[in-house]
């Protein structure tokens, strides 16, 4: 039988598979892509615990259904989603490396120019 983890968020419960990442770590595989449900119950309890934010970001993941949702919940009229490698449309990129809990490999994590001028210090002050 498959070892779980159960997790309940608003009143909707799921069984996380546990899946090893390496020798000394396992987790609690939580994937919200395609949950539907658990996004919509999700994301208002995020929202109601969250601070004033002019700008919601996320990594190009999981996470951009959650953030979606919230955005439309908080009337933003974007979000901004830091993408895994340079694309061709990216003027002068700024560019991070990290390293994933789920894949223990670098990674990029790119904003394109215009998300960059969006989330100025700049632009919030006018």
């Amino acid at each position: 039988m498959e070892k779980t983890y159960s997790i309940e968020i608003a009143g909707v419960t799921r069984e996380l598979p546990i899946v090893q990442i390496n020798d000394n770590l396992s987790i609690a595989s939580f994937v919200i892509l395609g949950d539907t449900e658990l996004v919509s119950v999700a994301a208002p309890e995020i929202v109601k615990k969250l601070p004033h934010v002019d700008v919601l970001l996320t990594a190009e993941a999981k996470g951009i259904p959650l953030v979606f949702e919230m955005s439309k919940l908080l009337d933003m009229e974007r979000y901004i989603v830091a993408r895994k490698s340079i694309k061709p449309y990216m003027n002068s990129p700024i560019i991070d490396e990290v390293v994933s809990i789920t894949t223990q490999d670098k990674q990029l994590l790119c904003l394109e120019e215009k998300d960059v001028e969006y989330i100025s210090p700049a632009k919030n002050c006018q």
